[in-house]
């Protein structure tokens, strides 16, 4: 059941990303993405929780949806930080 669960982890992050990726293309805006990726990764929170509570049957199994929605959370921040990151460098070749 755990192998599940990576796998769904994964697929989601990599779904996330790809979504994001054309946010940005779309955008041209970093933040844009890191955005759409923070709001993906609450909705597959949910669609990981409720995944879980239907194959597991267990009111304890919500976590393992959660943890879906963590990952995804920890992936946004990375992303976010990248766009701060950047926006400092242009900022000071700018100069």
């Amino acid at each position: 059941m755990a192998n599940f669960f990576l796998i769904l982890i994964g697929f989601f992050i990599i779904i996330a990303n790809i979504v994001g990726f054309i946010s940005y293309q779309k955008k041209k805006s970093l933040y844009a993405a890191a955005f759409t990726i923070l709001i993906l990764a609450a909705l597959f929170g949910a669609i990981g929780g409720i995944l879980a509570l239907l194959i597991i049957r267990d009111a304890f199994a919500i976590f393992y949806g959660l943890q879906v929605g963590y990952y995804l959370l920890i992936n946004s921040v990375i992303i976010l930080l990248m766009a701060v990151t950047v926006t400092v460098i242009k900022q000071y070749n700018n100069k």
